[in-house]
Order: C-alpha cells, then structure tokens, then sequence
C-alpha cells in the first residue's frame, strides 16, 4: 500500500485509535479493548523501559491511523517476544497492511534481540481469520489450551523463530 507509514513513537491521540481498531474488529470482548488502550496507557504513563511495551503504527497518508501492533520482551526469558496485539481497521483489511505491520514487528523485535515471537489467539470461529493470517506469514501452531478462555474455547499459541 503506497502511503503507509509505520511509527513507533504512540501518542495520546493513539488511544481513540486503539480503541477504535480493537472495539470495531468484532472479535474483541468491551474487557479486551479497555486492556488493549490500558497498554497503551501504561507506556505513556511510565515509558517504554519500565513498561515493556513497544507499539507500531500504520498511518494513512493523512495520518489516520489504520493499524498497530503492541509487543514486548516476554517476562521471565531471555529472548522470547510476545505478540499482545495486532488490528486493522476493518475497512482495510486484504490491503496488506497488516502483513506489513507483522513483518516490521518482527524485524524491530529482531533487531533489539528476540529469537522468537509467540501470538496467542481464540479457537473460535470468529477467529479463523486471524488464525489463518498468522499460518500465511510463517508461524505454526505450538501448543492449543483446550478450555482455557472459557468452557469450548481453546488458547491457540501461534510461534515463528525470528533468528
């Protein structure tokens, strides 16, 4: 997509966004989109170092905002990232923009040190969109939690080796 341009650096302004892009993906619990701009908040409040959590924007041309990831060291390893979030606004969805989004998380995370990155997803049916983004851009399924969100519902961990 010509335009895009990814940022790194989150914003007050970004916290609509995020809520926006979380709330209208359809996927995602009123408790998952507060969680998802209470992230951002911690890392405006208190700063990447002490909160951990790094963001990626996609902007439009214009400047909205049309995606972001949140990712992060995983607590307690050496060099394992999680994926906490990734979404796009559902009018671009099949623009690329998300694959975009994935690949320069993985290259920043890379780069700062990760060997590998872990995304965790729903077993639902609503989800099998997203599980199939994650099979396109090289990850495998490393472990499902049967039961783990709630009674039929299993925790899909989806990893890629970055190194």
């Amino acid at each position: 997509m010509t335009g895009l341009v990814l940022r790194d650096q989150p914003g007050p302004a970004d916290l609509a966004a995020v809520g926006r892009l979380t709330q209208a993906s359809g996927v995602f619990s009123a408790v998952e989109v507060e969680l998802a701009v209470e992230l951002l908040q911690e890392r405006l409040d208190r700063g990447l170092k002490a909160s951990g959590y790094h963001f990626l924007f996609a902007d439009s041309g214009e400047g909205a905002v049309m995606g972001y990831t949140c990712h992060g060291p995983a607590p307690l390893t050496v060099s394992s990232w999680d994926l906490y979030w990734i979404a796009v606004a559902a009018a671009d969805h099949g623009q690329g923009i998300g694959r975009r989004l994935l690949a320069a998380t993985e290259q920043r995370a890379a780069a700062l040190g990760a060997a590998a990155i872990y995304a965790d997803t729903s077993s639902r049916p609503d989800y099998a969109r997203t599980r199939a983004f994650y099979d396109r851009a090289g990850y495998l399924k490393a472990a499902e939690l049967p039961d783990f969100y709630a009674p039929g519902e299993a925790k899909v961990i989806f990893a890629k080796r970055l190194l």
